[in-house]
């Protein structure tokens, strides 16, 4: 008798008449397996008996009717349906004992302890085709860690290497480390889901031909939705053909989504920069990204929208539309070129090129980053369009307060001034080239509305930047830049301050732009517009 065949008859002897007719049907009720729903007692072998008994039979549902089931690791299998009814809950269990040991990785190195390892997850899958998560349940990872080398899960949801994989209407309230975490996944919808978590909500990590919708992804501590490209598998692997739509992403208190008081006590994020909660290609990035469209997505006090390639990664065929933010705790646009390289040794610099950004409305701003676009000396970011954008920041700040800043910031991941630096001039903004990649590395930038440097072929069309409180600072600021194009461009701008400030910047249009004449200047190295 196969191993298969054994542990179907096994677990028929529990209840032969109700388990036949749930065979018959191709569905395995977890509490004709044993599970008890209650609450209290692990129900975490039983729900396992029933994934083994579908996949021997081929396939099949596994069945979750109302209740809560406390749980460790889930193993999921090829062929197989998680279906959790209304009122279903997966309690994850407190006890680290009920979670598969973190598998060996090799190349744990490359990135951190989560992205590194799965079994250690409340529900985990490896090398598996067709398999699906659906209805109306709640998945809840309160005991869930982040990063625990010492046993216990860190993960609600971690697919490796797996095919065909739909997640569908359920939701997700504290997911640990990620609430979604698919690395090497191909033809995979996230559609309908409501995650609430205390870090990453989605993580799509060298993941082809992936469709995120109508999902709501609240992410005060961390990234909403990212897409990423680590060394886990061994090897770069692009993350490409993917669409985000229609979804909702926001940085209001942990729980406070899925229970609807949308609170903000919370001020800060733990890098003590504000509330995360964003859309984000990146920090991870030694796998390339490639055609991906993003499109009516709501920020909601939340960082704005980040495109980071700091690893190697070529981030290239971007469209990007429908945008709206409210209460953005940095950056509205932030595309950084950088070179971390926390990828094998010899891995060249990367690339940020041929980017669309279109139909964006961004309100209450915070007043210390506009709009960045950086590369670094050597690595210019390319061929960026944006349009159709209006954004309005707090405003209230000066240039003077940009040049009393110290000249050396020290970036351990959140800023620490050291003592005696003299302060640097106004436009003097430091590199950072391979630090981690936030708005804030910079510190307070020289211009309000956009700040481009180490950047060529960038046009602005029909954009517009303005403050609610007075701002004295440009509203752009250009360095070492090469074909910029603004045409159509507004600029809310205070009595006797510059609304663009050129540097080193070669080929230099602007026209239709009631702020300044039509110009075209073939280079410069310093002048005030």
């Amino acid at each position: 008798m196969t191993k298969g065949r054994a542990t179907c008859w096994a677990v028929l002897a529990l209840a032969p008449w109700l388990l036949a007719e749930s065979l018959r049907a191709g569905v395995f009720d977890v509490k004709a397996f044993g599970a008890k729903g209650d609450g209290k007692t692990p129900d975490r072998d039983a729900i396992n008996r029933a994934i083994d008994a579908a996949a021997a039979a081929g396939g099949g549902t596994v069945y979750f009717p109302a209740g809560t089931y406390v749980t460790g690791s889930i193993r999921l299998r090829s062929n197989l349906t998680l279906q959790l009814e209304h009122g279903t809950t997966l309690e994850a269990s407190a006890d680290p004992a009920a979670y598969d040991a973190a598998e060996p990785n090799q190349w744990d190195k490359f990135q951190d302890f989560g992205h590194s390892h799965f079994h250690n997850s409340l529900i985990w899958g490896e090398g598996l085709e067709n398999v699906s998560i659906v209805g109306g349940g709640l998945i809840s990872g309160k005991a869930l860690m982040r990063g625990e080398r010492g046993g216990g899960g860190d993960k609600a949801i971690a697919l490796k290497l797996c095919r065909r994989v739909r997640l569908r209407d359920f939701s997700i309230l504290h997911g640990g480390h990620f609430g979604i975490l698919a690395t090497g996944v191909d033809n995979l919808t996230i559609d309908n889901v409501l995650i609430d978590t205390n870090r990453d909500g989605i993580d799509l990590d060298s993941c082809r031909n992936v469709r995120v919708s109508n999902s709501s992804v609240n992410a005060p501590n961390d990234d909403a939705i990212v897409l990423k490209g680590t060394h886990a598998l061994g090897f770069a692997r692009a993350t490409e053909n993917v669409t985000i739509a229609n979804s909702l992403v926001s940085g209001f208190d942990v729980g406070s989504l899925v229970d609807g008081t949308y609170q903000r006590t919370v001020k800060q994020a733990p890098d003590r920069d504000g509330p995360t909660g964003r859309i984000k290609i990146g920090t991870e990035s030694e796998g390339d990204f490639r055609n991906i469209a993003i499109s009516n997505v709501v920020f909601d006090r939340s960082r704005g929208l980040a495109l980071e390639s700091v690893d190697g990664a070529h981030i290239e065929d971007i469209a990007i539309t429908n945008i709206t933010m409210r209460e953005v705790s940095n950056a509205p646009i932030f595309l950084r070129l950088g070179n971390r390289m926390r990828a094998p040794e010899g891995t060249p610099v990367g690339s940020i090129r041929r980017v669309n950004i279109s139909n964006v409305v961004a309100y209450d701003a915070d007043p210390r980053y506009g709009s960045i676009l950086s590369g670094i000396p050597g690595h210019d970011i390319e061929d960026v369009k944006l349009s159709d954008i209006r954004v309005v920041y707090r405003g209230g700040l000066t240039l003077d307060q940009v040049a009393k800043q110290p000249a050396d910031l020290v970036n351990t991941f959140f800023f620490r001034a050291t003592g005696g630096v003299p302060p640097r001039a106004p436009y003097a903004t430091p590199e950072r080239e391979k630090e981690y990649p936030e708005p804030s590395m910079f510190g307070m930038l020289p211009a309000y509305g956009f700040f481009i440097r180490h950047a060529r072929g960038i046009e602005l069309h029909n954009v517009e930047v303005g403050f609610l409180k007075e701002d004295r600072r440009p509203a752009f600021v250009l360095d070492s830049v090469k074909a910029a194009d603004f045409q159509h461009v507004k600029a809310q701008k205070a009595a006797g301050v510059p609304v663009f400030v050129l540097l080193n910047v070669e080929d230099f249009w602007v026209h239709g732009s009631p702020m300044t004449p039509d110009a075209h200047l073939e280079k410069v190295e310093r002048k005030e517009m």
